[in-house]
Parts: structure tokens; C-alpha cells; sequence
């Protein structure tokens, strides 16, 4: 697990890393959220796993108890909303919420000073 310069990681969150987990800077990352980089394969689900990396890019925020499954990376800027459940990659600067997460809207990075 490697973790960058200015990140918070908030109350009861919870990152499975058997596989690897890169946060970069400045990323907040809300209460009860959830992170893993294992599953099970679903036909062997007692002694097969798979495993995938999740990647965090800078200034990213996942909100309160979202859950962010393997092979994932969410992008720079991007928010992931409370309760989002995501299963793809997130593109930078954009605000994704759902299960499965999808995109809700974009942010211009430069209105907000990020």
C-alpha cells in the first residue's frame, strides 16, 4: 500500500489490500468507506481469489460509505457520492454515484481551484 503527502483517511474505513493500493495526494477519503482489491472467483469461491490493484489519483474524494471493488482507478479530482458502489474506472474531474456507480455530472477543475 503506498499512501501520498496530505491524504485523510476518515472513521471506520476499511482498505482489504492483499493486492496493491496506491493513494496519491490530497485525497480525502469519508467514514465507513470500503476498499478492496480481493474477490472470490465464483465458480472455485473457497480456494480460488482474484486480485487487482486500486488506484486513488490526486485530489480525490469518495464520500461516506462508498465501496470501491478491485481493479479500479478513480481518477484526478473525481468524487465518488455517499453509498456509491464502484465496479469501473472513473475518469478524472467528474462526480459518479450509484450502484454501479455512473458519471452524474463533470467538474471544471480550474472553477474550483483544484
Amino acid at each position: 500500500m503506498t499512501i501520498g503527502k496530505n491524504v485523510t483517511i476518515n472513521k471506520g474505513a476499511t482498505i482489504l489490500s492483499p493486492g496493491k493500493v496506491v493513494i496519491e495526494d490530497n485525497v480525502l477519503i469519508g467514514p465507513e468507506v470500503k476498499i478492496a482489491t480481493v474477490d472470490h472467483d465464483l465458480y472455485d469461491r473457497h480456494n480460488l481469489f482474484h486480485f487487482g490493484q486500486v488506484t486513488i489519483k490526486e485530489n480525490a474524494w469518495i464520500c461516506i460509505g462508498a465501496i470501491i471493488c478491485p481493479g479500479v482507478t478513480i481518477g484526478r479530482n473525481a468524487v465518488i457520492a455517499a453509498g456509491a458502489v464502484v465496479t469501473k474506472d472513473v475518469p478524472d474531474n467528474v462526480v459518479v454515484g450509484g450502484n454501479p456507480a455512473r458519471i452524474i455530472k463533470k467538474i471544471n477543475p480550474t472553477h474550483t481551484g483544484l
